[in-house]
């Protein structure tokens, strides 16, 4: 199974990329959202008060905005602990 060898620190740098990322990239769909469609995206999509089509189109958005961001930041972590493991930082360049 991949990562079960992983080390403390390299599990700890790819969770808070992962955080990371996903607070970005949250914050950033939010901006987006707020500009297409003129106001604030639903704080709380199972609320009754928000229409069904607002809530699973930002539901649908939301999950795969994060998910693909959180899988990118942790493979790029990931590639770059493992080069700076290996001293192979410098031989890219």
């Amino acid at each position: 199974m991949p990562g079960k060898s992983a080390d403390f620190g390299t599990k700890a740098i790819n969770t808070l990329a992962g955080a990371t990322a996903a607070f970005v990239v949250r914050k950033a769909i939010g901006f987006a959202w707020t500009k297409a469609t003129g106001k604030q995206p639903p704080d709380s999509p199972e609320d009754p008060k928000v229409a069904i089509g607002e809530a699973v189109a930002w539901a649908v958005i939301v999950g795969a905005g994060v998910g693909v961001a959180r899988v990118l930041a942790v493979r790029l972590a990931s590639r770059q602990a493992a080069r700076a493991l290996n001293g192979q930082a410098d031989a890219d360049v």
